[in-house]
Formats: structure tokens, sequence, C-alpha cells
């Protein structure tokens, strides 16, 4: 995979994919990234020390491992264990001021949970992060996390990044979502920690749990109730827990969408996290008639995880929509690949976040895969796939999108001819190794 210079003279990898004959492999995935964001953040603050394996290697996580240490955190990575953090905890009130601006790079999960971790900190601290971040929106997460006490100041109206944060005395409050989002959702919950009175957060739809199961570890009495969460504040201290993050179920789907929709494929996946809330894109491929097996299921702490096995399967369209949406929302982009592969028309609805990711996903997932030869109509919110044609290989860009640039490399296995992906490098925010994985595999 050669690399090019852009005009700021940074090295951008083009990565060049061509189907292969057979596809086979067993992969481990990395750890899972929204789990490795709140066992480091929530540790950090807890009583006693912490042994956190299989961390997750991205750059999202290591900007929210920056971030704490600025702030006063003792975070140390074993020598002989790359992917092991120890996390010695500082207590609720540990924390300092950072002497500097806090790099979030492109994590919205790292500057959303900072606000809520600042939130009751009695200090003042900035953070910023890449272009992409700045253009994301952190009103959702300042109009809560406002109400409960705390001072969040953000350009555009208080809309977007660098923001200030002067943490306040928090008071706690009844909340509704108007969008589900387990990044908000987690900023409110860990700024309840240190808030007056209970908190409640409602969800319109159900969004991933990690941070209540972790906070049930440590301790806190997290009560659960149909789509509301509530924590009773303020808390006097967090336990300190071990964490094993399984493996990322995110990043595994890109193996299992590659296995399905190739004629010659077999891929084991090992150590899977397959927490409910996560599961969407499992339920998806069943429903589209995948050949997926799940094998020796078990727990690691609070968390349940799995091997999966997927091979070649004859997939059909389907309807993608409402509650299911933010079960898979991180996947729509590989699932949109294999929609293309379907016979039949899948349509995705009730999507309209994916426009506020890293780039507006549903217009560029909707331009690369129509230069494969894809048949996609663009709605408001979500893509009508018609599928059942063949793939071509063409020169695509990752919109400087990791998910985007992992869904395009895993539609050239299966597209005819070679597949040339421009700014392939930034697969390395979730998953550095992904395309060494994929060469592993065959299909590089």
């Amino acid at each position: 995979m050669p690399g090019k210079h852009d005009d700021a003279g940074r090295t951008s990898m083009v990565a060049e994919v061509s189907p292969p004959r057979v596809l086979r492999g067993e992969i481990t995935p990395p750890g899972d990234k929204s789990i490795s964001h709140r066992a480091v953040l929530l540790n950090s603050i807890a009583e006693g020390r912490a042994r956190i394996s299989n961390f997750s290697p991205g750059a999202d996580c290591s900007a929210t491992v920056a971030c704490l240490r600025a702030l006063g955190a003792d975070i140390r990575r074993r020598p002989s264990e790359a992917a092991t953090l120890e996390v010695e905890g500082v207590g609720m009130r540990g924390l300092k001021e950072p002497a500097d601006v806090l790099n979030a790079g492109n994590s919205a999960t790292t500057m959303r949970l900072l606000c809520g971790l600042l939130a009751a900190q009695p200090f003042l601290t900035i953070i910023t992060g890449d272009a992409s971040l700045r253009s994301r929106p952190m009103d959702r997460v300042i109009r809560p996390l406002s109400l409960m006490g705390a001072s969040i100041w953000g350009r555009a109206g208080d809309s977007f990044g660098p923001l200030a944060v002067k943490g306040g005395h928090l008071r706690g409050i009844d909340y509704t979502l108007p969008v589900a989002s387990a990044q908000v959702k987690s900023a409110i919950l860990i700024a309840a920690l240190s808030a007056e009175g209970a908190t409640t957060v409602a969800e319109p739809a159900r969004s991933r749990d990690h941070t209540e199961r972790l906070l049930q570890a440590m301790g806190v009495d997290v009560r659960v109730e149909s789509l509301a969460v509530s924590v009773a504040g303020p808390v006097g201290r967090l336990n300190a827990v071990d964490v094993h993050v399984p493996g990322d179920i995110s990043s595994a789907a890109y193996w299992m969408v590659a296995a399905a929709i190739h004629g010659n494929a077999r891929i084991k996946l090992r150590d899977i996290g397959v927490n409910p809330t996560r599961t969407g894109v499992i339920d998806v491929l069943l429903k589209m008639g995948a050949k997926l097996r799940i094998e020796n299921q078990r727990s690691a702490g609070n968390e349940p995880l799995a091997d999966l096995v997927v091979e070649s399967s004859e997939l059909g369209g389907v309807e993608i929509a409402s509650n299911l949406v933010p079960r898979l929302i991180d996947e729509i982009p590989v699932i949109a690949v294999a929609a293309c592969v379907a016979k039949g028309t899948t349509v995705i609805r009730d999507a309209a976040e994916l426009r506020v990711k890293e780039t507006d996903r549903i217009r560029d997932l909707a331009s690369e895969l129509s230069r494969l030869g894809a048949s996609v109509e663009e709605m408001p919110d979500g893509l009508a796939i018609h599928g059942g044609g063949k793939l071509r290989g063409a020169r695509c860009s990752s919109h400087g999108d990791h998910r985007l640039a992992m869904a395009l490399g895993i539609a050239g296995l299966t597209a005819e001819g070679k597949t040339i992906i421009e700014q392939a490098e930034v697969a390395g925010v979730s998953y550095p190794s992904f395309w060494q994985d994929m060469r592993g595999s065959g299909g590089v």
C-alpha cells in the first residue's frame, strides 16, 4: 500500500484491494473502543488500582488517555503488554487543572465524556480536537450539563468545539434525550456522580449501556427502568475494578460482512463483545440470510462475549429503522456494503445521526458506493440500496472517515478489478491493524 503526501506534507496512505479467490482466517479484532474509553476514565477517578487489559489501540482511546494524564490521572502502560493499562485512581476530587488545552483528536466520545467528568471539577478546562471533531454538534451535551449547574462555552452559540468547561455545584435533573446517544447519556451519568439528588436520563430508544454496567461493577446504585437510567448522587467513591475489554463488535462487523458477501469465505472472530445493546449488526445479517454462528458464549466482568463464525451467504434486502438503529449506528457503513450485494432492496431510515458523524456518512456512502457501481438513493435520514448487481473496482475516498475507509475496503473484496481507497490510514482511529488483518486473510 503506497503512500503519498497531501498539501500539508503529511503522508496519506492509499490502499489497493482486489478480490481474493478464497477468504479465510481467524481474526481477533482490537479491544472495544466504547468500553476502553469508559474503563480508563472511570477508573481514573476511582479509589484503588485497576488493570485494563486488551485496551483499544486506536487513536481515539489514546486521546482519552492523554487528556486524563493532563488532568493528573496516573495511567501507565505495561512495557511487556502494550494493550494493558494500569490505572491508579485519584478519587472523585483528585483531578487537577491542566496546564494546556486538552486535545481530543478525532474522538467525539472523548470530548463528550470529558465534559461530564469536568462538569463538577472546580477549575477551567479547554478541550479542542481536529477539524472534523470541531464540526460535530456539542450542544446536545452542553444543554443538560448546563442545566445541572456546569458552565460550558463553545463556538456558534455554544454548539461546537473548542469548548471551555468550568465546573460547578451540580444538581440532579430529569432529562429526556431528543436523540438516543450513549455518549450524551454517559456524560450526564458521569456528572450525576457528583450531583446533589437523583438524576434520570430517558432515551427514545435504547443505546449502548457500557457506562451503566461499569458503574454498577464499581459499586454505584444504577437503576434501569425501560428506557430510563437513574443515579442518586452525590456518590462518595467509585471502587477501582479490573476490566478485560472484549473485542470490538464494530470492528468485527467488517469481517462478518466480508465473509457473508464473498463467494468462498469462512472467517472466525474470537472474543467479541456481544452486549445486547450492540448486536444489531448480528440481528440484521441473520435477517438478511447470513450463515453466522455464535459460539462459546461467556462473560468477562460485566460484559458478555463470544466467538462468531461467518461463511459465504446468499443475502436478501431488509428494512432497518426505528429502535434498531441505535444498536448498529456505527456498523451502517459496512451493512450498506452488504446491501449492495444482497438481492432486493435494503432501506435504512431514522439514521439522520449519520450526517453528523466524522463526515456526512449518508452523503458520502451514497457517493462512494455509486462509484463502485451500486444503485444507491440518498434520503434525508438514510439510504435505499438496490442490490443484486456486481460491484466494480474504482478509485474511492474515505473522506477522512475511518468507518468509510474500512467499509470501502470490504467492498473491494467482492468488486471486479482493483479498488483503490485514498486516505486509508484513517482506519487507525479505531482499528490500526485493519489492513494488516485484511492482508492476512488474503484480501490486499
